[in-house]
């Protein structure tokens, strides 16, 4: 008998006690072994252990009531393949498929962008792209400052963390190939990085950093990364801000910061 097999005739209390000690993915793969780790794959024990312990609590401030699953491992891939808007639409939040840690983007009405509130320069609107009610588009402006900040206790713990500045630009977009730097502080170590651009300008470097083309069609550029450890407690800073060319500039379409495990 291999070890497999010999592992499957244990009953099925013990098999979701050892599934739920590896990983969602290990958990998936286990269920094609036999019919007992199908069954014990499946079990809401093993998947309550991948949700995180404050889930109840993250779903009841949902704005839109979240659908109720018959079964924990429903929800789990519910909460990972598809975002839940919470605490007045100024906040997003979803499971990472792959490790079941938190994921949250923080709106742009949950930001501080220098001028937001000037008509003149920055206008609120809905698009359909966008999972939140507003976005918030640069008509025009001579300097970009976006800051934002999160409590470390809602995010999970022992993680790597990287923030993202998820946007996108019109097609009269002008300005915005200017460098600019970003910032992470948090723990009282900070991140800073320089020659970020939001738009490639016409002379290259290889220390520069560009924005990548997101799955859901939106720009996303990376702010930095931090370490979110057990017990850790205050808040974790980030801003995007242009530094040197304060020529004027439009067509940028804020979504917000987005927090995802590394």
């Amino acid at each position: 008998m291999n070890e497999a097999a010999s592992i499957s005739v244990l009953p099925e209390g013990c098999l979701s006690e050892i599934l739920s000690l590896t990983s969602p993915r290990d958990v998936c793969r286990a269920a094609t072994i036999s019919k007992g780790f199908n069954t014990a794959a499946d079990s809401d024990p093993v998947w309550e252990r991948f949700l995180p312990p404050d889930y109840r609590e993250i779903i009841g401030r949902a704005v839109s009531p979240v659908v109720v699953f018959g079964s924990k491992k429903q929800l789990y891939f519910s909460l990972s393949d598809s975002h839940i808007i919470l605490d007045h639409a100024y906040l997003s939040f979803h499971l990472d498929k792959e490790s079941g840690k938190k994921c949250y983007m923080l709106g742009a009405k949950e930001l501080s962008i220098a001028w937001q509130d000037e008509p003149r320069y920055w206008e609120w609107e809905h698009i359909t792209e966008s999972k939140f009610p507003e976005v918030c588009i640069l008509r025009e402006g001579y300097s970009l400052g976006i800051q934002g900040k999160i409590a470390a206790e809602m995010l999970s713990q022992k993680s790597t963390y990287v923030v993202y500045l998820v946007f996108q630009t019109t097609q009269d977009t002008r300005g915005l190939a200017a460098p600019s730097k970003t910032k992470v502080s948090y723990g009282g170590t900070e991140m800073e990085t320089e020659n970020v651009y939001l738009r490639r300008p016409q002379f290259q470097q290889e220390n520069y950093v560009f924005p990548c083309l997101r799955n859901d069609g939106w720009m996303e550029i990376k702010l930095g990364e931090f370490e979110c450890n057990e017990g850790d407690d205050g808040e974790v800073e980030m801003a995007f801000e242009e530094v040197t060319q304060r020529n004027w500039k439009s067509g940028l379409i804020v979504e917000g910061f987005e927090l995802r495990p590394k």
